[in-house]
């Protein structure tokens, strides 16, 4: 129960700009490897009009026009779910642990939110150069949201999520640390993205959610 022993034991609760908490070492050696290993294709290799987002997903013909192999969809986004959840056993472990009850109300307690109905979502997440994201706040669907960032390529700490006050200021940049992340729940303040910053290689990410729509992973 590595997650939850990182909500329990490792976690900081934040107040600015909005109430959030960092995790420390959230993720087992397995999932760390799963994250690292998952196969998801680099826009910037291939002939696409690229904006530098996540928009893209290989998915719809308007980004895939002038595909060398005719348009053929690529993976630039990789959602867990029972299809693939023999490729990535640790993961799959850590969504059960997110749909164990003893997890559900452990978050729901802090977030003030009732997770009983909720579905657990996860999404690997490999940003590479040109990558920004706007200032947003999530959509009311995502109960919980929490990114868990894996750095293996000693990038830049600069290169965590940026979190913003009301007035879209700039107030807290998360650390891009090995193994550390945080979470928060969804509101009408929660302004958080990422500015446009140096990227060597790759940001690798983990995407956790507590969603009110169906996924493949109802929680207990």
């Amino acid at each position: 129960m590595s997650f939850l022993n990182s909500v329990v034991n490792q976690s900081k609760k934040c107040e600015e700009p909005f109430h959030h908490w960092e995790l420390n070492q959230p993720l087992t050696e397995e999932q760390v490897k799963e994250i690292v290993n998952a196969d998801i294709a680099n826009p910037t290799e291939h002939n696409l009009n690229y904006d530098g987002t996540r928009a893209i997903d290989g998915g719809e013909g308007k980004f895939r026009e002038g595909i060398s192999d005719g348009g053929k969809a690529l993976k630039f986004r990789c959602f867990i779910t029972k299809d693939n959840s023999n490729d990535f056993p640790g993961l799959t472990n850590l969504i059960k642990e997110l749909q164990n009850k003893k997890t559900c109300e452990k978050i729901s307690n802090l977030i003030g939110k009732d997770l009983s109905d909720a579905y657990v979502r996860l999404e690997i997440i490999c940003d590479r150069k040109g990558f920004w994201l706007k200032p947003h706040c999530d959509i009311k669907e995502k109960l919980m949201s929490c990114l868990l960032f894996v750095n293996k390529h000693n990038e830049s700490e600069e290169l965590g999520t940026d979190f913003y006050d009301s007035n879209l200021k700039r107030v807290k940049t998360m650390p891009y640390r090995d193994n550390y992340g945080y979470f928060f729940s969804s509101g009408p303040n929660t302004w958080h993205g990422m500015e446009k910053k140096d990227i060597v290689k790759e940001r690798r990410c983990l995407q956790v959610n507590y969603v009110t729509f169906k996924t493949d992973w109802p929680v207990d």
